[in-house]
């Protein structure tokens, strides 16, 4: 926010910050703002002030319009020098996403700022968007106006809603509001970090638990030696996602981590650089033959294992595990049109599936059974024109069958 009162993050930090950027040679800056924090004088005083030191430098502003201020804060970064700036199509602009592309087009328009685009044309394409965001509504977090707290809490705009989500998982229903308030306490007792993934995550998780179990900010630091912290904020303090340029947060860090030790290591409590350097080189040709000895054709199954599925292993291993399982039962699901995907069938509905050129199911859902017994319902359907029958487990059908 560039206040005199922020302490450890103002304007001489970016800056300073920019400054040894630009010794490692870069390219192009990028200004993050992934909380939509940045107000628009806030704006016009940092891009104007690094344009000032580098003349020459691009400069690409990223933002977030939690509070509705993103169109503002944007104009008013591009006055201030900035060559780029983020923006989304209006369909699915505002609130935690980006500023409206069309009212930046608009604003611009017939100015020196002028970007080129004829708002019909943009207009035109927007129109597609409000019919494609229809199709993911299931997915809507029900937000439905800006929120200016963020300019309290703090939260990532991308984490927003995946939080909102996440807390009614956890039970957490109906305390949204504690939750953001807790997120500003968390964020505090972490040492006022850099909330980007995966250091946002470390925030969430620590509010929510704050939440859960009903934690004051005094008693965070005073039970730390005896709380059960979620595994990411204990990682955290470990190092694991490296040291903050202001250091960890004292006697918290300690406390959290009496009596604990890295895994792996020998004994290590903490990283104390990098923790990259400590960690042995990756086997690719040992993840490989364990990815195919367990999905691919050493175990008798279709898949054929990509470099990318390695690389996604490797970096979010539970995420692919439970991919590879639903691809298992279900079969390669990319063939079927998005609303399908997501929404099913409807009896006497008529789908067309290319599976290549020039080959192609049709099939037709011709009946669906009330679920029996044991929560199975039967699915009857026309195959290319040839009756068919399936079995489905209903999962929200009250059963009283036991599994042996």
């Amino acid at each position: 926010e560039l206040e005199q009162t922020r302490g450890q993050y103002d304007l001489e930090y970016y800056l300073k910050f920019v400054d040894e950027l630009q010794e490692l040679g870069i390219h192009v800056l990028a200004i993050k703002d992934m909380a939509g924090l940045l107000k628009p004088e806030a704006a016009t005083m940092l891009v104007g002030a690094i344009r000032e030191a580098h003349p020459d430098l691009p400069i690409h502003v990223h933002t977030h319009d939690t509070a509705g201020t993103g169109v503002a804060s944007m104009l008013a970064a591009a006055h201030a020098g900035a060559d780029a700036v983020d923006a989304a199509m209006d369909a699915m602009s505002g609130t935690t996403s980006q500023p409206s592309l069309g009212a930046l087009v608009a604003s611009t328009s017939k100015t020196s700022l002028d970007t080129g685009l004829a708002l019909k044309e943009v207009s035109a394409v927007n129109e597609y968007w409000e019919e494609c965001r229809g199709l993911y509504a299931p997915f809507e977090s029900g937000q439905k106006s800006g929120s200016a707290d963020v300019y309290i809490h703090e939260m990532p705009g991308g984490q927003y809603t995946n939080l909102l989500f996440q807390s009614t998982q956890l039970g957490l229903t109906g305390q949204w509001s504690q939750v953001k308030k807790a997120y500003a306490i968390a964020n505090r007792l972490l040492g006022d970090i850099i909330k980007v993934t995966p250091s946002s995550k470390v925030t969430g998780d620590l509010a929510q638990f704050i939440v859960a179990n009903n934690l004051t900010e005094e008693e965070v630091v005073e039970k730390a030696e005896t709380l059960s912290f979620p595994k990411s904020v204990i990682e955290y303090f470990q190092g694991y996602l490296g040291i903050p340029s202001h250091g960890f947060p004292e006697p918290l860090r300690s406390r959290v981590l009496k009596g604990k030790t890295i895994e792996g290591t020998d004994g290590l409590t903490c990283f104390e650089g990098r923790p990259g350097a400590d960690l042995a080189p990756m086997d690719l040709a040992a993840s490989r033959q364990m990815l195919e000895e367990k999905w691919g054709k050493a175990a008798n199954k279709k898949n054929i294992i990509r470099d990318v599925d390695i690389m996604s292993h490797a970096m979010y291993p539970n995420v692919f595990e439970e991919y590879m399982q639903h691809k298992e039962e279900f079969g390669q699901l990319s063939y079927i049109d998005t609303k399908t995907f997501l929404t099913g069938m409807k009896v006497g509905e008529e789908l067309t599936v290319t599976l290549e050129p020039g080959k192609q199911l049709v099939i037709k859902l011709t009946s669906v059974s009330e679920p029996d017994k044991d929560g199975l319902v039967s699915l009857q359907f026309e195959l290319n024109g040839s009756p068919r029958q399936a079995h489905v487990k209903d999962k929200q059908a009250s059963s009283d069958t036991v599994e042996r």
